[in-house]
C-alpha cells in the first residue's frame, strides 16, 4: 500500500512540474534573425533549420515556395502568427496537455526559397517534434 501512495505522489509531482514548465514555456518569444539569417541552432536537440551551417543531426530541407505560400502552410498545420516583416515570420505551435511552445521562424532567401527554424522553448528533448513539425509545414505547402 506504501508503494502505491508513493507512485501516486511521484506522478502528481511530475505532473505539476510539466504543467510548470508548460507555463514557463508560455512565456518569452522567438529568437529573430541574427546578422539576418535565422539564429543558430544550440547544443540541444531540439531544435531544427535548414540554415547552411546547422549541424547535420539538426539540419532539415528549407522550403520551396514563397513567403506567403509557408504562411498558408504554418496556418493550415495549426501554428499561430506572431510577428510578420517582408522577409521574416515568427509562429507558435502549443502542446495540447501541458501547453507548451514551440517556435517556427521562417525567413525567405529569395528565389522561391524559405528557410526555416523549428524550436522548444523549454526542456532538453523533444522526440523529434520539431524535425516533424517542419516536415508537416513542407507537405502543406
Amino acid at each position: 500500500m506504501i508503494y502505491l501512495e508513493i507512485m501516486v505522489g511521484f506522478i502528481a509531482i511530475m505532473f505539476i512540474a510539466m504543467f510548470l514548465l508548460g507555463l514557463k514555456s508560455q512565456k518569452g518569444s522567438a529568437p529573430g534573425l541574427v546578422d539576418g539569417r535565422l539564429a543558430p541552432t544550440d547544443s540541444k536537440p531540439n531544435c531544427v533549420s535548414s540554415e547552411a551551417e546547422t549541424q547535420p543531426k539538426k539540419k532539415v530541407a528549407h522550403l520551396e515556395g514563397s513567403l506567403d505560400q509557408a504562411k498558408s502552410a504554418i496556418c493550415k498545420t495549426g501554428g499561430i502568427i506572431t510577428t510578420e516583416t517582408n522577409d521574416y515570420v515568427a509562429a507558435t505551435y502549443m502542446s495540447k496537455i501541458f501547453k507548451f511552445v514551440d517556435d517556427v521562424e521562417l525567413r525567405d532567401a529569395g528565389d522561391g526559397i524559405v528557410h526555416i527554424r523549428s524550436a522548444s522553448r523549454v526542456g532538453h528533448s523533444d522526440y523529434g517534434t520539431n524535425k516533424k513539425r517542419a516536415a508537416s509545414i513542407r507537405a502543406a505547402l
